[in-house]
């Protein structure tokens, strides 16, 4: 008996091993390559960032490197460089330390498992650009660690989270610049110029206010007004005259230095909205002499017309050349009355039918475009999201109001003891003002994150109603109103490849992009937006949104 089970046994071990010869004759059909596994090591680099030179120098830096090193030594990270350590914008990726440590750690990747910055808008605020470059990380097995906003990036739950970090920085970064923006347009309807000095000028310091004042080189451009309105002299014909004076100046810069009313006393600035605002700087020439230079600008004949609103070509100047990143211009060929785009740059050779690209253009936006079945669920998650981006600042907030309560018991304490006798004088003014340093700076944050929950249900209301009539308000709105469109929703612009005849793009709002996304996910159809060549794969469905089933 025990002999009868012996033999099945090795008779059942032939089978699978005959079976098993057999099937790996197929191998040479298999598809897919063996992956090697991501060695994870205890190697890191740290990167500390500022954003502006005052800051360079300040305890803000030191901190930074002080808390990254201590969590490098907390979880036994082996350091093999560091990096930044200095001002470094944030809202672009275009930054020399940054750049370098990036080279450094995929350069290293088979060493670089981890790079550690204090918060995650210290490596970038750039939003979509940081998570595409984030991704490109992790797939050489490298990761991004935030002592301030830890999370386990080594799950789905965790990178989600670090991309809502990422993407909140960007819009803290939009909500700063609105009110620097804010602070320049008031400072220009003063007439106070904030920008940088314009040829002719001076700056004067008196104390924290800054003063133009004519230099040298202003005396001589008031002689080219004057050799123009007096003289009538061609504008090449003054600049060779202040060339010989020692004002070199190129061709281009003396039409808009004849051109700009800053020089007789006004300001003209895009945030004025067209209005022309008096300054308080110095002025070179008078308003009569300005605009008697500026009619015989007009008597001069170029030999060609100008006209920059053509209705036909309305992704002029918004498109760029692929090939060598010239703008493109539109024309008419007059025999065929068809118009073309074509790149400014002389030999570049890259041109495409108008109607062509308009098309194409049309074809893009409506992928952007909300069907109207879909905007009452969209419209929920955008809330839910927002909500969710919200939450935290809410909590700081509840945090700082109960640290404010606590700070206000302990001028309520030194008060009482003071007036005791309890407490010297000396001792009594150092902790007064310590707590109110403290109290000012707890309600500036306050004040910055109740900046951020406002206006939350009007500003998704403004984006679905521009995402319904994309399309629409493009086809049947005015040159203007189609250029402004097309830059709300494409801020770079787009780039034509002549040779293979596609488009492309370095920046979509982030916003209608998303919307796009959750359309496609709702329709069960996620194809991405193949004219622009571009995949969802860096975006991830929110947690608990689940499409309705009535």
């Amino acid at each position: 008996m025990k002999e009868l089970a012996v033999k099945s046994q090795k008779k059942a071990f032939k089978v699978a091993e005959d079976e098993l010869t057999e099937i790996t004759i197929f191998d040479q059909f298999g598809k897919g390559k063996i992956l090697a596994s991501k060695r994870l090591t205890n190697n890191c680099v740290i990167y500390t960032r500022v954003s502006s030179k005052k800051q360079e120098a300040g305890y803000s830096l030191d901190i930074q490197l002080k808390d990254n090193m201590e969590f490098a030594r907390k979880n036994e990270y082996n350091v093999l460089g560091y990096f930044g350590g200095t001002y470094e914008s944030a809202s672009t990726d275009e930054r020399k330390e940054f750049n370098r440590m990036l080279t450094f750690c995929k350069k290293s990747k088979e060493k670089v498992t981890y790079i550690i910055v204090h918060m995650v808008d210290r490596f970038s605020r750039s939003g979509a650009n940081a998570i595409y470059i984030k991704e490109n990380l992790k797939a050489n097995g490298i990761y991004i660690m935030s002592v301030r906003q830890p999370v386990d990036v080594m799950t789905a739950s965790g990178d989600f989270q670090q991309n809502i970090q990422f993407v909140f920085s960007h819009y803290d970064n939009q909500v700063r610049k609105e009110k620097c923006v804010s602070g320049i347009k008031e400072a220009l309807n003063r007439g106070e110029w904030c920008h940088g000095v314009m040829k002719g000028y001076d700056a004067v310091y008196e104390g924290s206010k800054r003063r133009l004042v004519i230099n040298s080189e202003g005396k001589l451009i008031r002689k080219a007004f004057l050799w123009k309105a007096n003289d009538g002299l061609s504008n090449e014909d003054c600049r060779k005259r202040l060339a010989k004076l020692g004002l070199k100046i190129t061709f281009q810069m003396m039409h808009r230095i004849f051109k700009n009313p800053f020089y007789c006393g006004l300001i003209a600035h895009n945030l004025l909205e067209g209005k022309i605002v008096e300054g308080v700087h110095e002025k070179i020439i008078s308003k009569e002499l300005f605009l008697k230079v500026n009619e015989v600008q007009k008597q001069n004949s170029h030999g060609f017309k100008w006209i920059p609103e053509q209705e036909r070509v309305p992704l002029k100047v918004f498109l760029r050349c692929e090939h060598c990143n010239g703008t493109m211009t539109g024309y008419v060929v007059k025999a065929r009355n068809k118009w073309y785009y074509k790149c400014r740059t002389k030999g570049c050779g890259n041109n495409k039918s108008a109607e062509s690209l308009n098309k194409t253009f049309d074809e893009v936006l409506s992928y952007f475009t909300i069907k109207e079945e879909f905007a009452p669920l969209i419209r929920e998650q955008m809330k839910i999201t927002i909500s969710g981006l919200t939450r935290e600042a809410e909590e700081n907030k509840l945090k700082m109001k109960a640290t404010l309560n606590d700070i206000e018991g302990k001028l309520e304490r030194l008060e009482e003891r003071y007036v005791t006798e309890e407490l010297r004088q000396d001792l009594y003014v150092k902790y007064v003002e310590k707590y109110k340093h403290e109290k000012v700076e707890i309600l500036k944050e306050m004040g910055r994150l109740e900046s951020k929950s406002s206006n939350n249900e009007e500003v998704i209301d403004l984006a679905l109603q521009n995402a319904l009539n994309f399309t629409n308000m493009w086809a049947s709105g005015s040159w203007k109103r189609k250029v402004r469109m097309q830059y709300l929703l494409f801020p770079k612009g787009l780039h034509y490849n002549k040779k293979n005849d596609t488009v492309r793009t370095e920046k979509i709002n982030e916003a209608f992009l998303w919307m796009a996304y959750q359309q496609q996910t709702l329709s069960k159809i996620k194809t991405g937006i193949p004219l622009l060549n571009l995949r969802y794969s860096c975006l991830v469905d929110p947690e608990g949104f689940e499409p309705s089933s009535k």
